[in-house]
């Protein structure tokens, strides 16, 4: 997977001129005008223009693209909202990663989600697709990803921060597949499971690395020096509570309590550690073994 990962970002950074610029504008204008095609056919026309790869092999090779383009919802509101919210997260994939990569990630769903649909189709017989929906919600979890505290609108009303929409989301993938299985849909318990793929995919490093991280900071945390070093702060802590200061001289004993504004030192010339107010730690008699 890293491998994978790796040849990613270097055909990403060798080839600056790939891919289309303001992809998502043109994924939402597509996505407009098929709106009104199927309100004017009352939905009819979505036999002809999702994937379907039997149609395909007979000809119909118009399939492999119109079906991107076939919206979720026929409802206007919630298409309006569907769609700037699409608009919103490819621009800001696209401003983060650039046009190479960020083309890549899209696209790449776009094709694992038609392998998916072949397979489909020689495996259990059918293959019929209608939009990209889990390619777009695997988009939202790349943006979650970057931008995990990003503050997003639950319900168009309730503040929350990505991260948490973006586990909703993996939730959601996980109830989408179990509920298509049971439904006996192999196809719909593909779907979203590939969209998933993609995104590990291209996260895979940032993921592992994460993860080490998190591990390495619980073994410090747990480390035997840390466990000393947090019980030997707090002997220390104890002992100017019942000392009643923290630095006292030792050539005249005056201490930070009894002279908050006076400066204390350690002399690291001296053998141990023996501290010293600003007027001696330069004139004394250095401490030997």
């Amino acid at each position: 997977m890293r491998k994978l990962n790796s040849a990613m970002e270097r055909f990403a950074l060798q080839h600056p001129g790939f891919g289309i610029p303001n992809l998502m504008r043109y994924l939402v204008i597509g996505s407009a005008v098929m709106f009104f095609l199927l309100r004017m056919t009352g939905g009819q026309a979505l036999y002809f223009l999702g994937f379907e790869w039997s149609y395909i092999l007979r000809g119909q090779i118009w399939r492999l693209v119109s079906f991107i383009f076939v919206p979720q919802t026929l409802e206007p509101f919630s298409l309006i909202l569907s769609l700037y919210f699409t608009y919103f997260i490819g621009t800001m994939l696209e401003r983060e990663w650039g046009t190479p990569k960020f083309n890549l990630y899209y696209l790449s769903g776009v094709l694992l989600t038609i392998l998916t649909g072949i397979i489909s189709h020689y495996a259990f017989g059918y293959s019929f697709i209608a939009g990209t929906y889990y390619v777009g919600m695997s988009m939202f979890l790349a943006f979650a990803a970057l931008y995990p505290d990003a503050q997003l609108m639950l319900l168009y009303i309730i503040p929350v921060k990505a991260k948490w929409l973006a586990l909703a989301d993996v939730l959601l993938f996980a109830v989408d597949a179990i509920h298509s299985l049971l439904q006996g849909s192999f196809l719909g318990a593909l779907l979203p499971v590939v969209a998933l793929l993609n995104f590990l995919v291209f996260f895979w490093c940032e993921i592992v690395d994460q993860i080490d991280r998190r591990r390495g900071y619980a073994r410090h945390r747990n480390s035997h020096q840390t466990i000393q070093f947090k019980s030997a702060v707090r002997q220390q802590r104890k002992k100017e509570a019942q000392q009643g200061y923290r630095h006292k001289c030792c050539v005249c004993g005056r201490t930070d309590t009894e002279y908050p504004d006076l400066e204390f030192r350690y002399c690291s010339r001296c053998a141990g550690y023996h501290c010293f107010c600003i007027d001696h730690i330069f004139n004394h008699e250095h401490f030997k073994e």
